[in-house]
């Protein structure tokens, strides 16, 4: 599977999430007993959001902090290590 499929699939899997969720919520307000959500409910939104929270939320924060630990490498460092990885490759030819 190609990066780009995967990712759409996490993203529109998290906003389907998101709609059921607040679709059931809504719906919730609107069937007997009126203005009252049972607990379900409730439960089935927070798990729509922890869904969508942890498939929006979790590579953000992953890519920043790897950028973060990339930017605090010495420059030296940096062109050394590319270096070195490029060495391997060529040899892996």
């Amino acid at each position: 599977m190609k990066r780009e499929t995967r990712d759409d699939i996490m993203i529109w899997s998290a906003v389907g999430m998101l709609f059921a969720g607040v679709g059931v919520s809504v719906a919730g307000f609107l069937v007997e007993p009126l203005g009252i959500i049972h607990d379900t409910v409730l439960w089935f939104f927070a798990q729509c959001l922890i869904w969508s929270g942890a498939v929006f939320g979790i590579p953000v924060y992953v890519r920043t902090k790897i950028n973060s630990m990339i930017g605090n490498i010495p420059e030296k460092e940096k062109t050394e290590a590319k270096s070195r990885v490029n060495n391997e490759l060529d040899q892996g030819k």
